[in-house]
């Protein structure tokens, strides 16, 4: 075997019989049980498992970012080539952080220093590793900004975190991960916020970076779709345990264990519930436009304006759902906030038969009652200094509705339908898992008995298995209580299961609007086209045809 050959076949990662306790509230949690990998130069190991199963504490073991002496080793080892990183001193591990293991975290926007720009924070891995001056630092940041194919790197160089897309941001991040030209990538959930273009846009940066660079990839995910697509190994992890593992090719084919077999098994199923065709119409809106004014010069004139709604019109009936589709930056958010009357538009709405356009906040407030919204984030739209029963109620509170006893009752009732312990409700957030969160947000929002729910990206964040059950949850309330719902999303499987009409955005506009099913199996627009081949990983041909 010649040397080449040799350091292709090179183990460069050994994790050997690793566990890892935390000390919590004066208990001893397990969250990693005797875990054994092995990753080798130039191929992909994906880490696979739901929430809490360990995927993330082995990958911050590896980097010994976990918050030591809380977190600890009681046993095991982890060797990067002939080093031992447990225990490892600070020299050896500023050698290897950033330099020959780099670190692509879930979600850049709160992984990136969002008061530097990209040019200082990729210049800072340079500077502090590589000990390259500022004009070094700035052509390699060039260099790396357009290897991960950001599109006008000297712009971007000069642009702050909230100023690049999700996308872009995740580009910035992997540039930093690749600025050292490191021998293993670790990337966290690299892709889960992203749209599913943007995803596959990722996912393909990666696999190529990976063959121009013959690095290692340790890839933690929960999404078995995309470890099909890009690991060549699988280990599948339960409760801090690795349940099964081997190539990624057969394990997918023949699951043999029954926890593999259920994420294979965990996707968006069955279809919206059917609402009446003549249910009374809840909410519509006719060329519909939000235009922020761009400004510029000393007497600050508008030159041009961004049209991030252009002309949408819609009408939703109670009981039905209408899914909003399309990527970062189309406009579906702003259509939402539109329709609220939370941002300034142009446009008739209506709501419940009531032209909304020109309320002011005091005249809508008992309308809002009757519209309600879910967010994307369940870690970031429950206060977490308020008990779980304090959120729920809040709307309640605010609109004087019930005594605090008849308050209280509703809080039951609610948490009970929406499955969560009604005895849980003094907890709060921090307690929860994820999906349990998104149920709590649920709650808050269906306790106000809303003619209309709006829910902005809301199983994004969760599980497969977690969003099949989301899914279910929310057509179980629809056909309880009648209601309308907005489902935005970027998730096409998920947007699939649940909506029976649909709107195509990009830059504003409509590009498609109908039936789910018809758009789904006929799609009509280029870029329709497109979302779908992502989401369901078609071939082009196969949408070309239809």
């Amino acid at each position: 075997m010649d040397l080449e050959q040799k350091k292709q076949n090179e183990t460069l990662l050994v994790i050997d019989s690793l566990s890892t306790y935390f000390h919590s509230n004066g208990d001893e949690v397990e969250a990693v049980k005797g875990v054994s990998l092995e990753l080798r130069r130039g191929e992909t190991l994906a880490l696979v498992g739901e929430s809490g199963s360990g995927k993330t504490v082995i990958a911050l073991s590896v980097m010994q970012l976990l918050p030591y002496p809380r977190a600890y080793h009681p046993g095991g080892s982890i060797r990067f080539g002939d080093s031992e990183l447990i225990g490892a001193n600070r020299s050896l591990l500023t050698k290897v952080r950033g330099d020959r293991i780099g670190m692509i975290f879930q979600e850049p926007m709160t992984s990136l220093n969002p008061l530097h720009t990209v040019e200082k924070q990729i210049g800072e891995v340079l500077i502090v590793h590589k000990g390259l001056t500022r004009s070094q630092a700035r052509e390699r940041s060039l260099e790396l900004l357009r290897k991960v194919r950001i599109r006008d790197p000297e712009k971007r160089l000069a642009s702050y975190p909230h100023q690049l897309s999700g996308g872009q941001r995740q580009r910035v991040m992997i540039a930093m991960a690749l600025a050292n030209d490191p021998d293993i990538l670790i990337a966290d959930e690299p892709t889960t916020s992203l749209d599913v273009t943007i995803q596959a846009q990722i996912l393909g940066l990666l696999k190529t970076l990976q063959q121009e660079m013959g690095m290692a990839v340790l890839l933690i995910t929960h999404d078995l779709g995309i470890v099909e697509k890009v690991s060549d190994h699988v280990a599948v992890m339960q409760g801090g345990e690795i349940v099964e593992q081997g190539a990624t090719r057969e394990l997918l084919a023949a699951p043999q264990h029954s926890y593999t077999r259920l994420l294979l098994e965990a996707e968006p199923k069955g279809k919206p519930v059917p609402g009446a065709a003549d249910a009374p119409e809840v909410i519509s809106c006719e060329n519909l436009r939000v235009w922020f004014p761009v400004k510029r010069g000393l007497m600050r004139r508008t030159v041009d304006h961004i049209k991030a709604v252009d002309g949408i019109s819609l009408r939703l009936q109670a009981g039905h759902t209408l899914g909003v589709v399309g990527e970062s930056g189309s406009g579906k958010t702003t259509l939402a906030l539109a329709l609220l009357h939370l941002t300034q538009s142009e446009g008739v709405v209506l709501f419940d038969g009531i032209d909304i356009s020109s309320h002011n906040a005091a005249s809508l407030k008992q309308l809002r009652r009757r519209m309600q919204v879910v967010f994307q984030d369940p870690y970031g739209s429950l206060s977490p200094r308020l008990s779980i029963r304090e959120i729920v109620e809040e709307g309640l509170v605010a609109h004087n509705i019930g005594n605090e006893q008849e308050r209280e009752q509703r809080v039951i009732d609610i948490l009970a339908e929406v499955g969560i312990d009604p005895d849980s409700r003094d907890r709060y957030p921090h307690e929860f898992s994820g999906g349990q969160r998104q149920r709590i947000a649920i709650a808050r929002a269906i306790i106000m008995q809303p003619h209309l729910v709006i829910f902005d990206e809301p199983t994004s964040a969760l599980d497969r298995s977690v969003q099949a059950q989301i899914i279910d949850l929310l057509r179980d309330l629809q056909q309880k209580h009648n209601l309308a719902y907005i489902f935005i999303s970027h998730d096409l499987k998920v947007v699939r299961a649940l909506s029976d009409n649909l709107i195509v955005m990009q830059d504003g506009k409509t590009l498609e609007q109908g039936r789910s099913e018809e758009i789904f199996e006929k799609p009509q627009h280029p870029y329709t086209k497109r979302l779908i081949k992502a989401a369901f990983n078609l071939e082009a041909d196969a949408l070309e045809d239809s």
